[in-house]
């Protein structure tokens, strides 16, 4: 069982096919299930942000996985496997491992060094959990990344430096200090902007949604941070973006919230909308509203590689190389962790062959004194014991020193092991088999 990372991203896709192949909140159970239920999945985890969709899988084969994982995304994406393959990355292994690695750490987000995406891991986690498709591969897996993620954030003040994809969007409104802003949205995303726009100073922000208990639940805990805030209607939605100065949209809809129709021409007073839904959530023609920037996901991108990053290519050097010594670590452990059920099945065997001995003994010398029947089986335990604490301590290292060599499966062919039924090794009648044995 391996880990298989398939996904697509701001660096491999254009919004267009994003769109198509993002997972709505909703239907992340449902599309979980699927996938676990492909070819050779056993454990999986969905992570859909504004940016890219990744499925991390532990599965039975490479190919197997590959192929039943695309089949499941396209067809949520309304397209053939071969088109939405064609805008995939792929990995495995240890190759998953350090990508999940990078992603936690804002190494491979639009915007590098951004910490929300540490985040939208921990949720992701979290629904998979919640489905029922996390097993104990997974669970470790996320564990380790979301360490990873934070040691490279306070070791390297990528979190300092990496910026949001909220804040990119809102730079491009300009001043805000004493402004009117409108959000539209009261999930995690609009909360985001909520405290980003509180940071950049706004004089107010009004919310909508359009469920009305949790935008006057987003709007009072803005209140409690001491800006003015107030919730509205989603019905009063054209007469809130009039109001405003910059609008943020980011609802989760399958389909545009925000239309022409909900824009009026700005002659004197032009209006910022940040589209940060994926699919959009800004009808296009908005743009050509007069008086209206239009802010979306392709924007920021390409802002973003015209303009680099503020960070430091000796930050992102930094942050990159605790990452490689993470995976070493993590895969170490994997390797050394994987030899155990082999070396308690031996254990198990030594145990057993001691056993079969001393029920032999018993028959030959019936009338040995207890007590001296006790010291001897004490004594060959012992005698065992040390014989196998070097060779099984040594093969942990080993294991965890060296990538090349399958030592869980030398100790199998040269013992005649089975890790996986450690039973089968002291079971009455592998006792008896030994006995045989030593009997011919």
């Amino acid at each position: 069982m391996s880990v298989l990372a398939i996904g697509l991203s701001h660096r491999t896709a254009g919004l267009a096919i994003l769109e198509r192949a993002a997972i709505p909140s909703a239907e992340v159970e449902k599309v979980l299930h699927e996938l676990q239920q492909a070819d050779d999945v056993s454990e999986v985890m969905l992570l859909s942000t504004c940016n890219r969709i990744e499925v991390y899988a532990v599965v039975e084969t490479f190919h197997g996985g590959l192929a039943g994982i695309t089949e499941v995304l396209a067809r949520q994406a309304g397209m053939e496997p071969g088109q939405l393959y064609e805008h995939f990355y792929v990995h495995y292994a240890g190759a998953a491992v350090e990508h999940v690695f990078s992603v936690a750490s804002g190494l491979d987000s639009m915007v590098v060094g951004e910490t929300q995406i540490l985040g939208q891991v921990r949720a992701a986690y979290a629904a998979a959990r919640q489905a029922g498709t996390v097993g104990s591969t997974l669970h470790e897996l996320v564990q380790t990344t979301l360490r990873v993620g934070k040691r490279v954030h306070s070791e390297t003040g990528l979190d300092r430096l990496g910026a949001s994809v909220v804040s990119e969007a809102l730079a491009a409104a300009g001043e805000l200090e004493g402004r009117k802003a409108l959000v539209v949205g009261a999930g995690s995303m609009g909360a985001l902007s909520a405290s980003q726009l509180r940071k950049s100073g706004v004089g107010e922000i009004a919310v909508v949604n359009r469920t009305p208990e949790r935008a006057m639940r987003l709007a009072a805990s803005i209140s409690e941070q001491g800006v003015a805030a107030r919730a509205v209607p989603m019905s009063d939605l054209a007469d809130e973006v009039l109001r405003a100065d910059v609008v943020v949209v980011c609802t989760g809809s399958k389909i545009p919230v925000l239309g022409s129709e909900h824009v009026a021409p700005r002659a004197e007073r032009p209006v910022v909308i940040c589209d940060l839904g994926l699919p959009r959530d800004v009808e296009p023609g908005v743009e050509s509203v007069p008086g209206v920037t239009l802010v979306d996901l392709e924007t920021l991108r390409r802002r973003m590689a015209e303009s680099g990053t503020a960070t430091t290519e000796k930050q992102i050097a930094k942050a990159s190389g605790i990452v490689l010594d993470e995976v070493r670590a993590y895969l170490a452990g994997q390797r050394s962790a994987a030899v155990t059920p082999t070396v308690t099945a031996l254990r198990k065997r030594a145990t057993e062959v001691v056993n079969a001995e001393l029920l032999r003994l018993d028959r030959r010398l019936p009338g040995l004194d207890a007590a001296v029947r006790d010291e001897l089986g004490r004594t060959v335990n012992r005698v065992v014991d040390k014989l196998l604490h070097a060779p099984t301590v040594r093969v942990k290292q080993l294991a965890a020193e060296k990538a090349d060599t399958d030592y869980a499966n030398a100790l199998r062919e040269l013992f005649g092991l089975d890790p996986q039924a450690p039973t089968a090794v002291s079971s009455p009648s592998a006792a008896s088999r030994h006995e045989q044995i030593d009997g011919e």
